[in-house]
């Protein structure tokens, strides 16, 4: 994609502003269905590179200059793709700590993320329709999502069905941006500084671990990555990916009794001894799993990859020790060598990290009742660029962004979820323009 000039990008924005204003969407209505239209998806097969995909370079130059059009200050965009900006404080609260807020650039891998057609739809009930593709109703029924009761009457942002419409996480951005203008039309709004970033590649488990986080100077941060609105997050998944390789032993099946080991055979026996109801389609809730995610290989060699996934830091060890007991199982009776497992942590539940911060979670939940929302904290059956930041020192909770059918072609947001976030952030960031822990 061929960079366009300022001048074409400010004429672009100017007449979506203009659009948005004739139809009579909100600011981060008309900053949502711009963003999704620019593809950013990652690629898992080039986790190597950061970021993953060229598109996603595009996509940070765009909120690049957005950053720069809000007058922020101190907009960078590093070789990653890694946006940060400041929003100096209001007035008697410049000697706070700053408050960080992130979100991701990158969408899905798990279906189709270009060309994105974002629409309104008036929901009046029974099944949201966001298109029909080849012929097919693309829908969502109130039965695969009870919440849609609740929308009867409102206006919903939808894909045309074909596509991701890649609210998670460009509705977090968004959200965030919306803020940020409100803050600069209304300076009596209170808020410490407040530190950007809009990180690449989430959706394949780097987010933000290349961001600096000397050079970004928050205190504590707040990802806007969550779905339905009113969740809060501050617990996830303890995650870990698994390879299981499998060295078959070949010779001519005319001959082959008593020598040959059919690698193919044996990846089948492991798979099969992998408990069966510990699978993501038989658990919920705060129970972990094992996931399989993918198979490739022949009868001399397989690789089996694993998503291991767990609340309890117990349990969560006891996932990969299963598999090496598996492995261990099949190598007594193939002969040593012949399954090998291989465990790769990935993030951590971040619950473990909030002890000396618990105002995080005070405010942001007490900045949802202050907007006429009933929070609801919710562990995460997933994880967050919040998990990564913690970890690194940077405690850091999840606030929802609305949206629904995450990862899906039927993923949606409604217009009013979008607007509701702002005002929370507005009065979330509020709580911080004063001192904590206190």
């Amino acid at each position: 994609m061929a960079e366009k000039s300022a001048v074409e990008t400010v004429a672009e924005k100017s007449a979506a502003d203009a659009a948005g204003a004739a139809t009579g969407q909100s600011d981060v209505v008309e900053r949502f269905m711009r963003y999704v239209q620019i593809e950013s998806q990652s690629d898992p097969n080039n986790e190597e590179v950061t970021p993953s995909t060229p598109s996603q370079h595009e996509m940070a130059k765009y909120l690049e200059r957005e950053l720069v059009e809000l007058g922020c200050e101190d907009v960078s965009r590093d070789e990653h793709a890694y946006v940060t900006a400041t929003v100096p404080a209001s007035a008697g609260a410049e000697g706070l700590p700053a408050l960080g807020l992130c979100a991701h650039i990158d969408t899905s891998f798990d279906a189709p993320a270009a060309g994105v057609r974002p629409h309104i739809v008036h929901y009046e009930g029974g099944n949201l329709v966001a298109g029909v593709v080849d012929g097919v109703e693309v829908s969502t029924s109130p039965k695969q999502v009870p919440d849609l009761d609740k929308f009867v009457g409102h206006d919903i942002i939808c894909s045309d069905g074909s596509t991701l419409l890649s609210a998670d996480d460009k509705a977090g951005i968004a959200e965030i941006c919306s803020l940020i203008a409100r803050l600069k039309a209304d300076p009596e709004l209170p808020h410490p500084t407040l530190k950007i970033a809009f990180v690449p590649d989430e959706e394949i488990g780097h987010g933000a671990s290349l961001l600096d986080l000397e050079r970004f100077g928050a205190a504590w941060c707040y990802t806007v990555d969550g779905e339905t609105l009113g969740e809060f997050n501050y617990e996830c998944f303890s995650a870990s990916e698994a390879t299981v390789r499998v060295r078959g032993v070949m010779v001519h099946p005319g001959s082959a009794k008593g020598v040959m080991v059919n690698a193919i055979t044996v990846a089948s026996e492991f798979q099969q001894m992998v408990p069966a109801f510990e699978r993501p389609e038989h658990t919920e809730g705060r129970e972990g799993f094992y996931h399989p995610i993918s198979i490739n290989g022949s009868a001399a060699g397989v690789e089996l990859k694993y998503i291991l996934r767990d609340f309890d830091a117990d349990l969560f060890a006891r996932r990969a020790e299963t598999l090496e007991k598996i492995a261990a199982f099949l190598n007594d009776r193939y002969g040593e060598g012949t399954v090998s497992v291989e465990v790769k942590q990935e993030y951590r539940n971040m619950a473990e990290q909030f002890a000396d911060c618990p105002f995080l979670i005070e405010n942001a939940l007490e900045a949802n009742r202050e907007v006429g929302i009933d929070p609801q904290v919710v562990a995460v059956r997933g994880g967050t660029d919040g998990a990564e930041l913690t970890f690194r020192g940077l405690p850091c909770p999840n606030i929802a962004t609305g949206g629904y059918n995450a990862h899906s072609v039927r993923e949606f947001v409604p217009v009013s979820s979008l607007e509701v976030t702002v005002d929370l952030l507005v009065a979330l960031v509020a709580k911080f323009a004063v001192a904590q822990g206190e």
